[in-house]
């Protein structure tokens, strides 16, 4: 990759003294926000993503080869497993060279006749970006609520189609979060409005269709800054639930939804971390908690006395067992819970004593629960995947326990899950604690060895990073690289405690178990400071910046994905999306506790005169949850601070967010750039395959 001859970009400093706590810190990018007022912001971007492309153009050929290998992996046509809702069959398709799918419905499961509903093809044409985020079909079947994104700021447009005559309503509900529920006549269409500037879900609302927005009856509004909403039917279909959260506690109220306008009820009052899901089946409700039990526990209730001396235990906390998600149906329980790290489902009948664990051939696998609309059907329907198996939906007939394959996603050509070594193992951080670490290569690749490694991490807001399959990928193992995924603590892969150890004042940790893991698969011979690589996008870019600054030593080259690298800043802006409700994430930097903590390891404060990495930055223009100015202003920095000769690249999507770009072919776009970037900067060049 020869920069030499090219001249990078300079972004001019325009100094903003920002004073707290008594420490003076100066933004001499600060300006870069101004995308609306100064004409000057699109047109660095602009020069930026032009140094880019230039300094990539010696990639060009190999980029083009990944991406026409990573379409050529794509089947022409697809479809999903037809799934039953509101006593409906719905179904998805893909035809031969359409970028978005199709929506069809059918009163049998053969699909032998059947409706369109959505051609998002034809919803996107013109679009320069399209996401449908969701739909919901209304009781009776006569409408279809559908949100749409045409700007990717994630402010949705609700539109109602009428199934009877296929054409959409006039009224369209803006400034949407996506989520809509039904009452139960199809009378009305609840849904939740977003602020439009700091795009917070604030409040409910119920429409009558045929209406226009502006006669729409307020149903719910969160007035607490830090709270957000989200709405949901209850398994029942008897209530809608109003979610209002923070990071570590929640409050659900519900109403009937059999078209009364009754005021919501309040569950259980919010209280100091306690969070809680609610369900309602029957006559009962039942709620995941963890009041007293960091893991969670399951406890129910009968729907007429709510109070918590009436909630009765049903499945006990475990200190080594995280339960995730529950489904009840009509002989039994599915549970999704986290043991050590690895998914799994639990099956618990309504009688008897045969509670079983789902048997899957792989230890490092994700089994989740699937499409599972209707409670009343004999099966739970389930998908499984793993480093080297394909998406394969499966149907548990629990009483019998069998296993009966629906579909595994179609890789085309000569891939052959065997071909992959998947391996699983614990490495030790700085402080001691076992840091479970995911990676597969080619069997061909006998680690260790001094390979290519790429290695993944985000560990933040308890997400569990799953051990998940990747077609794209497969052009990275056949070239011989290793692909590991480091489930730092942050994350929620080791229970509820990881993520704790993970977050606020624990932040660090975060960054010191991923350096670990670098530092061991070098040690060990697996790889070599040369030839290692790491990624992370959004809170696992704030894991790149860290690390960057820490060790950039132990790098050859890092890419960094819609990256949240100006912490202290943002969190002090309240008009920032995302902002008030993430202080039980990273803290409050109003107290100077939290401020001189955010401020000890926020990537663009730490920013200082050293050799940095390599490292490809990517943003969007127009990204809701890290706005494009954080990344911008970072490179900028990196590039008049630092003392080294690798490159440092920002390219910015000038038409999408923080998702990136939609279509089932152009979302590769980016990954076939990310990855020639990596192999451009093998000490031994691009390989074509692992044969050679």
């Amino acid at each position: 990759m020869e920069i030499s001859h090219l001249k990078a970009p300079i972004a001019a400093r325009k100094e903003k003294p920002m004073l707290h706590h008594g420490d003076l810190r100066s933004d001499s990018y600060y300006w870069l926000k101004e995308r609306d007022s100064n004409p000057e912001v699109v047109a660095y971007l602009e020069e930026e993503n032009a140094y880019t492309r230039a300094v990539l153009g010696s990639n060009k050929v190999l980029e083009d080869q990944i991406y026409a290998e990573i379409l050529a992996r794509i089947p022409g046509e697809d479809s999903s497993v037809p799934f039953l809702c509101q006593g409906m069959y719905f179904q998805i398709r893909f035809s031969e060279g359409q970028q978005y799918p199709a929506l069809y419905s059918s009163q049998s499961e053969d699909f032998s006749e059947e409706k369109l509903l959505l051609d998002q093809n034809l919803l996107a044409a013109g679009q320069a970006y399209y996401r449908l985020q969701s739909y919901s079909p209304s009781p009776d079947h006569r409408f279809l609520a559908y949100a749409e994104d045409k700007v990717s700021r994630r402010l949705f447009d609700l539109k109602i189609l009428d199934t009877t005559t296929g054409l959409t309503l006039k009224e369209i509900l803006p400034n949407t979060s996506g989520e809509c529920v039904w009452s139960a006549d199809a009378s009305y269409l609840y849904y939740v409005r977003k602020d439009p500037e700091t795009l917070r879900e604030c409040s409910v609302w119920r429409h009558k269709p045929g209406t226009g927005s502006e006669v729409d009856d307020e149903v719910f509004y969160e007035s607490d800054e830090t709270f957000h909403i989200s709405i949901a039917a209850s398994r029942s279909e008897k209530f809608l639930f109003i979610r209002s959260s923070q990071t570590t506690k929640d409050e659900v109220w519900y109403l009937p939804l059999a078209g009364s306008k009754e005021a919501p009820r309040c569950f259980f009052p919010r209280t100091e971390n306690i969070e809680y899901q609610l369900d309602h089946l029957e006559d009962r409700f039942y709620l995941l908690t963890n009041q007293q039990a960091e893991n969670f526990c399951l406890m129910g209730c009968p729907e007429d006395f709510t109070d918590p001396a009436n909630w009765e235990l049903l499945i006990p906390h475990d200190e080594e067992v995280l339960l995730e998600q529950f489904l009840h149906f009509p002989g039994c329980l599915a549970v999704a819970q986290r043991y050590h790290g690895i998914s799994q489902i639990r099956i618990i009948p309504a009688e008897g004593d045969g509670q079983h664990l789902i048997a899957f051939p792989e230890e490092a696998c994700v089994a989740s629960l699937g499409l599972n609309e209707t409670y009343d059907l004999p099966y739970i329907r389930i998908v499984y995947q793993s480093l080297c198996s394909p998406p394969t939906v499966f149907d548990y007939y629990w009483e019998t326990r069998e296993l009966r394959l629906r579909k595994q996603q179609k890789v085309v050509g000569t891939f052959q899950s065997e071909n992959y070594k998947s391996q699983r193992f614990f490495i030790p951080s700085v402080d001691g604690k076992e840091i479970p670490v995911s990676l597969v290569y080619h069997k061909k690749c006998t680690p260790p060895g001094n390979h290519p490694l790429l290695i993944y991490g985000y560990g933040s807001y308890g997400i569990s990073m799953e051990p998940t399959f990747s077609q794209a990928r497969l052009s990275l193992l056949d070239r011989g690289f290793i692909f590991a995924i480091a489930h730092i603590r942050g994350g929620q892969e080791m229970g509820r405690k990881w993520y704790n150890e993970g977050k606020l004042l624990h932040k660090r940790n975060t960054f010191s178990d991923f350096l670990a893991c670098t530092e061991w698969f070098q040690m060990w011979g697996w790889t070599s400071p040369e030839k290692c690589f790491a990624m992370g996008g959004s809170a696992g870019g704030l894991l790149m910046g860290a690390i960057a600054n820490m060790a950039p030593q132990l790098y050859r080259g890092i890419v960094a994905a819609v990256p949240f690298v100006d912490v202290v800043t943002t969190m002090l802006d309240e008009s920032i999306p995302l902002t008030t409700f993430e202080y039980d994430e990273w803290g409050n930097p109003n107290d100077p506790i939290f401020y001189h903590y955010m401020k000890s390891y926020s990537p663009i404060d730490n920013v200082k005169a050293q050799a940095y990495p390599a490292m490809l930055v990517t943003t969007g223009l127009h990204d809701s949850q890290v706005q494009y100015w954080e990344p911008a202003k970072w490179v900028a920095k990196l590039r008049a601070t630092q003392t080294g000769i690798q490159p440092l690249l920002l390219h910015t999507n000038m038409e999408t967010g923080h998702s990136g770009a939609t279509g089932r072919f152009t979302q590769y776009r980016e990954t076939a750039m990310e990855y020639a970037f990596f192999l451009s900067l093998c000490p031994e060049g691009a390989i074509s395959s692992i044969e050679t």
